[in-house]
């Protein structure tokens, strides 16, 4: 066999490329598939690994036939029982991950994808560019149809990538190629073995790595279709996948039983979170009430996350200062000051005093939060406030699934996994009062229903814009029912 050459990244760093081959039912089409790899991948390639999903054909046969005569680095699998396509994916990159390589690329077995536009494939991925690669059949128009896709493929391609994309913010061509790449160490960010064994994972996998805030690109890839069987049953496959979306985008508003593999943290020291800048969410009624005052003043942010809430608040000509158990990437750049500290424990000893302390959503994340609101108090100055954000257990969804039995911890929202204290107003008020401190002003918001509006007149904006509306007035009706989070000015007696 002859020596790889190996494929080096910009400051000429070897880096070991994998291709994972998924097969079923592929012996007419897989020796053909692997002999149009181009002769340059097929130097610098790392290894090949053949996945026979338990075919009742000969595709085994083919593979091992193959392996004789082949100058590849080639290891051929057969499962014993049939995994899924899901499936058949899980173990190929569980094996791409025990072997130390750092690319791996997915190959359909069937040759419907192009072998001879891999490199194009896995080029930004060794420049550094990318955390995923996709191959896109929709970027060049015309392509697909010219190709050979049929029209009821193309059209329900179309609607649901559109629709995926509203959904989730993303804006790509396309969701539903299965010629991809993949950075490995990537794929040990997300949970793999919690994803489905059927054809949705790719939608799933899509949405594990932009939970997990990685880059993907998409390159153009030809459109063949020959005379392969589709094992897809096209109606349960766009159920699924819609399903995937909506699910997904329900769990990042704190709906939905969690935690879950698409980019669900485990811990709270880990976690990201997002900013709400919308007037209605609790962000941005804490902005409000920073920006009444004066610039100049000092501003504290107890668990500030990656700083970017406290950036907007000095941007009001505020300093500010935070601190969180972890520096999160950019957080020093962002606020004037940080330090990192378990807020669980109170404040630092050398915390100073401020004008202004704002506890966003963090007191319900420690197991003592009086005592950690005692010395908030503690570190204001005199005339100083405290702003604070709590989510409320008695929204109607919380109280609904209590009453049905069928509470469980959720990736976000009220039943955040990493919730370890749960407020209702009354409760919060009490935790108040024993803090020798008084309400000066309290706010509600409901639920963030408004996330889903990604601007224009698309059916998704605009229904999302009609239900923010409504859980509103609801929530001015009936506060400690529709609230969904509670909000504070609080001073020392």
């Amino acid at each position: 066999m002859a020596p790889a050459v190996p494929l080096l990244t910009d400051d000429r760093t070897p880096m070991r490329v994998g291709v994972l081959v998924v097969a079923y039912n592929a012996a007419s089409t897989l020796a053909q598939t692997l002999d149009r790899l181009p002769p340059s991948f097929a130097a610098s390639v790392d290894h090949v690994l053949v996945c026979d999903d338990a075919s009742p054909d000969e595709t085994y046969d083919v593979a091992l036939r193959y392996l004789e005569r082949t100058q590849l680095p080639l290891t051929v699998v057969k499962h014993p029982e049939n995994l899924g396509y899901g499936g058949n994916q899980k173990a190929g990159y569980h094996w791409a991950i025990d072997h130390g390589l750092d690319v791996v690329v997915l190959l359909h077995g069937d040759g419907q994808y192009a072998p001879e536009v891999i490199e194009s494939i896995v080029e930004p991925l060794v420049r550094g560019e990318a955390d995923a690669v996709f191959g896109s059949r929709m970027m060049e128009k015309g392509k697909a149809r010219a190709g050979g896709m049929p029209m009821y493929k193309y059209v329900g391609n179309r609607i649901l990538s559109t629709f995926q994309n509203k959904v989730t913010g993303l804006e790509l061509s396309e969701w539903h190629s299965g010629y991809r790449a993949y950075r490995v160490d990537a794929l040990t960010d997300i949970d793999l073995d919690s994803y489905t064994n059927d054809f949705d994972f790719d939608t799933e996998i899509i949405l594990g790595l932009h939970a997990a805030g990685k880059k993907i690109a998409e390159v153009p890839i030809p459109t063949y279709y020959g005379d392969e069987i589709c094992h897809v049953n096209g109606i349960k496959y766009a159920k699924d996948v819609t399903k995937d979306v909506i699910r997904f985008k329900a769990r990042r508003m704190g709906f939905g039983t969690g935690p879950s593999g698409l980019g669900a943290m485990t811990a709270h020291d880990t976690e990201v979170y997002e900013l709400k800048p919308s007037p209605h969410s609790s962000h941005g009624r804490l902005l409000a009430w920073t920006a009444r005052h004066r610039p100049g003043t000092s501003v504290l942010d107890v668990g500030c996350s990656d700083g970017q809430f406290g950036a907007l608040v000095r941007q009001q000509g505020h300093r500010v200062d935070g601190v969180d158990l972890v520096k999160h990437h950019g957080v020093g750049e962002r606020l004037d000051d940080f330090v990192e500290a378990d807020v669980s424990q109170g404040l630092p000893s050398s915390t100073p005093s401020y004008d202004v302390i704002i506890a966003g959503d963090i007191l319900e994340h420690v197991v003592d939060p009086e005592t950690l609101l005692k010395d908030i108090r503690d570190h204001l100055n005199p005339g100083g406030e405290i702003l604070v954000s709590v989510p409320n257990f008695g929204h109607w969804y919380p109280r609904g699934k209590v009453a049905l039995g069928r509470f469980d911890y959720d990736q976000r929202g009220p039943l955040d996994h990493t919730h370890v204290r749960f407020f209702t107003r009354r409760t919060f008020e009490r935790l108040v009062n024993t803090c020798g401190l008084v309400v000066v002003e309290r706010d509600v918001v409901g639920s963030p229903v408004d996330v889903l509006d990604r601007g224009g007149e698309s059916f998704v904006s605009r229904a999302a814009r009609g239900a923010a509306r409504a859980d509103r007035a609801a929530t001015a009706v009936w506060p400690t029912m529709f609230g969904y989070q509670f909000l504070y000015r609080l001073e020392a007696i």
